[in-house]
């Protein structure tokens, strides 16, 4: 597990990183010299987002599934290998949302909406939105606007905190107008969104690194212009009712003309591109070291042209399963089933999700019923086997799961959603044996990852072992993870207590509890509410648990009165 804890402390400190970005049209910072990456280094951002998205998981806000979140970081990633800051660290993570929206962190933790991705009609469309995000980041807007927030002062800063992790995480149509109330709410609403000169430049930057991806570089225009229209529907109505995406990023005519202009002008530079590899493997030969197994050069450095607009075919999979994961199972399956007769609505990934959503409300032979004719057109597609193995599961056809997990996990050894899906039926029904069997294949994994539920999985699979010493630990681990830093102390410290722990044991533990102290100190020493402190939450509200004048939404409370 990563130790960010200590470096976290200056970050605390310096709350006023929150900055999802200031709105003053000012002319904006040259990139070089800027005195924030002085106040602010790197590592300082990297901390504050990792430990934003472990407060939203805190929360219940983020989407925890291995499958989904792997495919979210290879488009992530895909794009970031062509942007302007391919070394750049970059955390691609789904927010359970139904606002269309999506946002960046600092740190390059960038927050993908579930209503986002279940709303676009395909990767290139969501890719584009992800690519304008990427834009914020590589240039430097982040930090930039911290500059500009630095004016407001802390109590701003921390005001900022609680207006932005609300309004990712809310989830009724009341919540963005109780944060943004009196006038103070309008200072906010400014802080929250960026200027028109950052989001014109994120447009650019996003459609080159589109089109250099590999996706179709139309697809940000075409969005823009769906979104616009959803805005010319909802005219006269609050701006609430508007998608958050529209909110935070007005589209204009001039925003929408712009991105076709230079979608095309990518366009026509592809199209003279010769079709075929100009390099001389001769001539590549005799310049370069001969590198293993590659016998032919030219199919390395050929640019990708895909299937004419980049999209992979586990696109509308994953977008169902998205939907189906973040909404209500049973009335997922319900508006599934009656919507089948729908002209265009009979598709794989339809039948896909009403799968998932079956299962997921407790009918697994039905969803084995959907999911058969899928498989037998495709009968090693990893997305529907697993499927098929989690129905047979929840059906108690244990073997028949089993059987169709050990032979995914064969296949694909180093796949986490595979190795945590079979981890789980080993230790559900299992013995001693199956535990050891669990553990042993899911703890290679953990290496350098920040997956709360692997830990989980890694802690259920050690118990069932005998090995309770690292199970209990795994289960620290994963409290922490997962932003309840106070519930993993207390682990920690009952699992110092015992008598029997070894040399090696007792060190790690106190290694542990090493890094998490000064963090949890902090937040004691600040009152900030977290899940797992309720008496930091009644220090902070008093007897009443809120302030007056304040307006709180989920775990947030904000007060729109001075400070």
């Amino acid at each position: 597990m990563k130790k960010g804890f200590t470096r976290l402390l200056a970050v605390l400190l310096a709350a006023g990183v929150t900055c999802l970005a200031s709105a003053q049209d000012d002319v904006r910072l040259p990139e070089l010299g800027s005195s924030a990456d002085a106040l602010v280094s790197p590592q300082e951002q990297d901390d504050y987002g990792n430990q934003q998205m472990r407060q939203m998981r805190a929360l219940g806000l983020v989407v925890d599934d291995a499958l989904l979140e792997s495919w979210l970081q290879d488009i992530g990633y895909r794009l970031v290998a062509a942007s302007a800051k391919p070394k750049q660290k970059y955390t691609f993570f789904m927010v359970k949302d139904d606002d269309i929206n999506a946002f960046a962190l600092p740190g390059g933790y960038i927050a993908v909406n579930t209503g986002l991705v279940t709303i676009t009609r395909s990767e290139s469309e969501l890719a584009g939105v992800m690519a304008h995000e990427i834009g914020h980041i590589t240039q430097n807007h982040l930090v930039r606007a911290f500059e500009e927030s630095k004016k407001a002062g802390p109590m701003m800063a921390l005001v900022l905190l609680g207006a932005v992790a609300a309004g990712a995480g809310a989830h009724s149509g009341d919540a963005l107008p109780a944060v943004l109330m009196g006038g103070q709410g309008l200072i906010m609403q400014k802080q929250i969104n960026f200027t028109r000169a950052d989001e014109t430049e994120a447009d650019r930057t996003g459609i080159q690194t589109l089109a250099n991806a590999g996706y179709d570089p139309n697809a940000m225009a075409s969005f823009f212009e769906r979104m616009s229209d959803a805005m010319r529907a909802g005219q006269g109505e609050s701006i609430y009712s508007l998608p958050e995406l529209l909110q935070s990023h007005p589209v204009t005519a001039n925003r929408i003309s712009d991105a076709k202009a230079r979608a095309k002008a990518l366009v026509d530079q592809q199209a003279r591109r010769p079709a075929t590899a100009t390099l001389d493997p001769t001539s590549w030969n005799k310049a370069t070291a001969p590198i293993p197994f590659v016998t032919d050069p030219t199919r390395i450095v050929t640019s990708r042209r895909g299937n004419g607009n980049g999209d992979t075919g586990i696109y509308a999979l994953m977008r169902e399963r998205a939907r189906v994961l973040s909404g209500d199972a049973g009335r997922q399956a319900t508006l599934y089933a009656q919507n089948m007769d729908r002209p265009g609505f009979d598709t794989p990934a339809n039948h896909y999700g009403l799968a998932l959503a079956l299962t997921r409300s407790g009918r697994p032979q039905q969803a084995q019923a959907e999911l058969r004719p899928l498989l037998a057109k495709s009968p090693d597609d990893i997305v529907l086997r697993l499927a098929m193995a989690d129905a047979l599961r929840v059906g108690n056809q244990r073997a028949d799961a089993l059987r169709i997990y050990a032979d995914l996990h064969e296949r694909s050894p180093r796949n986490r959603a595979v190795a945590i899906d079979y981890g789980n039926a080993l230790v559900m029904g299992g013995d001693k044996t199956d535990g050891g069997k669990a553990a042993a294949m899911l703890k290679p994994l953990l290496d350098n990852s920040d997956d709360a539920e692997l830990y989980r999985a890694f802690a259920r699979a050690s118990e069932l072992a005998g090995d309770t010493v690292r199970g209990q630990e795994a289960y620290a681990d994963a409290a922490a993870l997962s932003g309840r830093p106070f519930d993993a102390m207390e682990q920690y410290k009952r699992l110092l207590d015992r008598p029997n722990l070894d040399f090696y044991e007792r060190s790690r533990i106190q290694a542990r509890i090493a890094d998490l102290t000064p963090v949890v100190l902090e937040l004691r020493k600040r009152k900030i509410p977290t899940e797992d402190n309720p008496d930091g939450r009644r220090d902070q509200l008093g007897e009443t648990g809120k302030k007056p004048n304040e307006a709180c939404m989920g775990n947030f409370c904000l007060s729109a009165g001075a400070q």
